[in-house]
């Protein structure tokens, strides 16, 4: 089944290492393998999201630093990846100069979502999703992944300070719906890099699930060396070892992402 309108999704948390673009990467390529059409934006200047799908850097013509500064459209930045139904629009190192670049403009926080809005278009995107693989950082980037976006997807490692990273991110979101984008929620979250071995992921899984409830997935995405070999193989690790934990991961992430927004949808 396809949406009817594009669902946007800043994939975002603050805290650097909670793997972030791994769960862009894959849950890009998971949501492709049920059958919906999707769209990863690099917004990270170190575009290691671009890398993970097997996009060289020398074939990065165009980035989403021409889509933001200099106006170029979505349909010209995308580029096909080796996943039937998955495109990324690439990012470079040039993405480092955008706070300065964009210092003067108007609308600098909605650089992306004037590009991703129907209003702003001559046809609608031709996706299902569009995912935001975001900086870890609070900056223009990030600001305008949030304003972009309809929803924010949070990974959260199962460690100590995963809280503490969680807190921040809250106030930024909740900064950005009374600043920016008045209707951006949480998706949900997602436990990352879970070790069944450790008693801490453990107890970090209990105590995010008690505080945020129903908004954490039952999905948990376990720690596994396929998951982190892949990347350097410029393949998602569904590409690299369908059978692998890893991947069974996030087919399920997948599906309980696309039940969410049915019921959403059921709800309105």
């Amino acid at each position: 089944m396809h949406l009817e309108k594009t669902r946007v999704l800043a994939v975002s948390n603050q805290k650097g290492g909670v793997g972030k673009t791994t769960t862009a990467i894959n849950l890009g390529t998971a949501l492709a393998a049920i059958g919906q059409r999707v769209l990863i934006v690099d917004m990270d200047p170190q575009g290691n999201a671009s890398t993970g799908l097997g996009v060289p850097r020398e074939t990065r013509r165009t980035t989403i630093y021409d889509v933001v500064v200099d106006g170029r459209s979505v349909e010209d930045a995308a580029v096909a990846t080796t996943v039937p139904g998955l495109h990324i629009i690439p990012a470079d190192p040039d993405m480092s100069g955008v706070e300065i670049e964009l210092s003067q403009s108007d609308r600098r926080s909605y650089r992306l979502r004037d590009a991703l809005s129907p209003t702003g278009r001559s046809a609608p995107l031709a996706y299902d999703y569009v995912l935001i693989d975001c900086p870890p950082s609070l900056n223009l980037l990030t600001l305008n992944a949030m304003a972009a976006a309809d929803a924010v997807l949070v990974p959260l490692q199962c460690e100590f300070f995963a809280l503490e990273g969680l807190t921040q991110l809250m106030k930024t979101v909740e900064m950005v719906r009374q600043s920016l984008n008045p209707s951006l929620e949480i998706q949900g979250l997602v436990l990352t890099m879970f070790d069944r071995r450790n008693a801490l992921s453990g107890q970090v899984e209990a105590d995010v699930r008690a505080h945020f409830g129903a908004k954490v997935y039952d999905s948990v995405i376990p720690r596994n060396v396929r998951v982190s070999e892949a990347p350097s193989f410029g393949k998602p690790v569904l590409i690299y070892d369908l059978k692998c934990a890893g991947s069974q991961a996030y087919l399920r992430l997948a599906r309980e992402v696309v039940a969410r927004e049915r019921s959403r949808l059921q709800a309105a």
